[in-house]
């Protein structure tokens, strides 16, 4: 079945309309991943829903590349003659920057838990959900970074053992020829102290001879 070309006008259908955000902001932020991975761009993405929630997507730190683009455009206007309508354009999207920047830095106090007090339900399930989110990969890093940690001292303990090894290996012949030579230097000692006695013997063949009167 053959779809048709959808008409670029406000749906009027509540629950369509939903669906059809939900579909196109997921498609939307997906993109963005993308392209700022094949690409190595640097990417940010902020989409408010007609109900003013927030959604973001940033490759880098979301303040540093506002700040980026906030440098760029004026480095951009400073290099030609901004007319009065310009200057009202300039106005307008410095205000609503502004804007955004108030409600993220509302949205990042919520996540640390403050300002929650005027939270409806959703939100407040919303951002729990997204701390829920955020304690996993974090716990999953730390993880990661104690199993590295434990294999690099593994590592460590088999390069001592194996050192180790090799010094007693060393010294125990060192000192099994040590113990040789103090052994042949006492067996010289002994002889050279125990020194050869001669004893002279006289030796009489015949009859012993009588005395004269």
């Amino acid at each position: 079945m053959v779809r048709g070309k959808t008409q670029m006008k406000r749906i009027e259908n509540a629950t369509s309309r939903q669906v059809t955000f939900s579909k196109r902001r997921n498609g939307l932020l997906k993109k963005a991943f993308e392209l700022s991975v094949l690409c190595d761009a640097e990417v940010s993405l902020i989409i408010f829903s007609s109900k003013g929630k927030l959604y973001e997507f940033a490759s880098s730190n979301m303040q540093d590349t506002i700040d980026r683009y906030l440098t760029h455009t004026k480095d951009r206007i400073s290099n030609k003659p901004v007319s009065e309508e310009n200057m009202q354009h300039l106005k307008h999207e410095a205000a609503n920057m502004m804007k955004k920047i108030e409600q993220l830095e509302a949205s990042k106090r919520k996540l640390l838990g403050e300002g929650i007090g005027s939270c409806s339900i959703e939100e407040l399930q919303q951002i729990e959900t997204q701390l829920e989110k955020s304690v996993k990969c974090i716990r999953a890093r730390k993880n990661q970074v104690f199993k590295e940690q434990i294999e690099q001292l593994k590592q460590k303990e088999k390069a001592l053992a194996a050192e180790n090894r090799k010094l007693t290996e060393k010294w125990g012949s060192h000192d099994m020829e040590v113990w040789s030579n103090k052994n042949q230097e006492f067996g010289r000692g002994d002889e050279e102290s125990s020194p050869t006695s001669e004893v002279e013997t006289q030796l009489f063949i015949g009859l012993p001879c009588s005395s004269r009167k």
